[in-house]
């Protein structure tokens, strides 16, 4: 069992660690730290990833919804054409709520769209933060 009595011995004896052992210890919580960050910026990223489907989704029914409004203004016009009166004027009807609803699923995609941040903002105010302190850690 290869192990290394240094650390534990110069600890159980009061004695101060060695340089090699300090040096071991800022690696391995270095490693940790820096293990950290990535889960951090893995569930960052994964957030982030979650609103940008959701607006895409909003821009997928405004799209949709536009599709509607030229498939409901054609047959308004065919209608509105062919028989000047009742049946065109309830097209048109049809395709104006089909184009407020299209307008409000734009409107509301690109709200949600503007709050998406593709950068992990709090990894890398951590990552600055963790560089500074490793610089200059007595302070």
């Amino acid at each position: 069992m290869a192990s290394s009595p240094q650390p534990d011995r110069a600890v159980s004896y009061g004695e101060e660690p060695s340089v090699g052992v300090l040096l071991s210890r800022v690696t391995s919580d270095l490693q940790t730290l820096f293990q950290q960050e990535v889960e951090l910026a893995k569930a960052e990223v994964k957030q982030e990833a979650t609103k940008a489907g959701k607006a895409a989704g909003m821009y997928g029914g405004a799209g949709f919804a536009g599709y509607m409004v030229l498939l409901f203004l054609s047959l308004a016009a065919v209608l509105g054409l062919s028989n000047v009166m009742d049946g065109g004027w309830a097209a048109l009807i049809v395709t104006a709520v089909w184009a407020v609803i299209a307008g409000v699923l734009y409107t509301q995609g690109r709200s949600r769209m503007r709050t998406v941040s593709p950068t992990p903002e709090r990894t890398v105010e951590t990552m600055k933060e963790n560089t500074r302190w490793a610089r200059h850690p007595t302070k």
